[in-house]
């Protein structure tokens, strides 16, 4: 008699024939070919997985980016760093949002803080004291104009004192973050940025008495102002397919699939899904699917403003999305139980789906949920 965990194990390696997050193996590494072409051959390249990789799989992802040779990863929260080390990751981790509460932690596995105030900093050197530790690297995070996190400029002479009396700590980078790279017309913001940021980083450098990495790029500034690259860039969304510039098509790595549940031959005045939406016309034919708003389709997509593929067509949905399925449109279509349909992918592409929403591609795909299987595809 099979056990619980057995039979788990065998529902997911049967998972592809449910609902999976196919990552395109050779698209990832075309990818990241092309921004690392952009580079210099001797700047580093460190590649986002917060957010479970965007919604792509963390693990999965992160393990893709250190065989294709990233030289770091950055994540969000000390967990998504701990997963990854549990999980045979050995690059070097930036914790972009370390917080106080996990620094015992973020030691212990050799990962390295982001530092955005005087008051972390302190914190995180208490820590190092206990452990015995100097030292430690650490990234210094300046605020240049997103007012987010980080160190203004006011506050560099006090880093810069206390950096010099705590030897518990050495600067590893220090970094800020873009807030408009993406857009031509605020280009003069940008550069404002890039002046303060040479500002400041230069008088860290000068009061501690050395010049740490420096990196300020995000995947939209690789692409617009490679000339501000510094030691370091961070490769982000465009690593996951999606380009800040017009006419650069890159591949789209994730293909969100699923097969049809039930074919439906609906009656004129017949209704579809809560709400009773759906409008039967005379000879409507229904595919019910296995993925509703529970997996990042969010409820805005129904009542026909967003079609999928399956079998080489284009299907609207029908009717409101439910919490764990929709229904799509599949009238005049050859489909039976058991098809492939792809929410998103190559066609449907994930940007096409985010222009219905009004939004960016990130919430999409940052919004598909762990239940969903991600399968490497070589």
């Amino acid at each position: 008699m099979l056990n619980l965990l057995t039979i788990l194990q065998n529902a997911m390696m049967r998972e592809d024939d449910f609902s999976r997050l196919e990552l395109d193996l050779k698209g990832c590494e075309r990818n990241y070919r092309y921004f690392r072409s952009l580079l210099d051959p001797a700047t580093k390249l460190l590649v986002l997985v917060k957010a479970n990789a965007y919604g792509h799989g963390a693990v999965e992802f992160a393990a893709m980016m250190q065989r294709a040779g990233a030289d770091y990863l950055a994540v969000a929260y000390p967990v998504e760093g701990l997963e990854l080390r549990q999980n045979g990751i050995s690059l070097p981790i930036i914790v972009l949002t370390a917080g106080t509460d996990f620094y015992p932690e973020i030691i212990a596995t050799r990962m390295e803080p982001s530092i955005p105030n005087l008051e972390s900093l302190e914190a995180f050197c208490g820590h190092l004291r206990s452990a015995g530790l100097q030292g430690y690297p650490v990234h210094i995070k300046l605020d240049t104009g997103m007012h987010r996190l980080g160190f203004m400029t006011s506050e560099i002479p006090a880093l810069v004192e206390f950096l010099n009396a705590h030897p518990e700590v050495k600067v590893k980078s220090m970094f800020s973050h873009l807030c408009v790279a993406d857009d031509p017309e605020e280009d003069a913001f940008t550069a404002a940025q890039f002046r303060l940021f040479e500002q400041n980083t230069q008088s860290i450098a000068a009061g501690i008495g050395y010049m740490p990495m420096r990196h300020i790029l995000n995947s939209a500034g690789i692409e617009r102002f490679p000339e501000h690259q510094y030691d370091m860039v961070r490769l982000g969304i465009g690593i996951y397919g999606i380009s800040a510039l017009p006419g650069v098509q890159l591949a789209p790595v994730a293909s969100l699939k699923c097969k049809v549940l039930q074919i439906k031959h609906l009656r004129e005045g017949d209704t579809v899904g809560y709400g009773r939406w759906g409008k039967a016309r005379p000879g409507t034919v229904i595919a019910t699917i296995p993925v509703g708003y529970a997996d990042g389709i969010d409820r805005h997509l129904g009542q026909g403003h967003a079609s999928f593929s399956v079998n080489g067509h284009r299907v609207p949905t029908i009717g409101n999305i439910c919490m764990d399925m929709c229904m799509l449109d599949v009238t005049g279509v050859d489909v039976k139980v058991g098809d492939t349909v792809t929410v998103f992918g190559a066609d449907p592409t994930v940007t096409e789906l985010a222009d219905i929403l009004g939004t960016i591609p990130y919430e999409i795909l940052a919004s598909i949920p762990r239940r969903i299987e991600r399968i490497v595809v070589r």
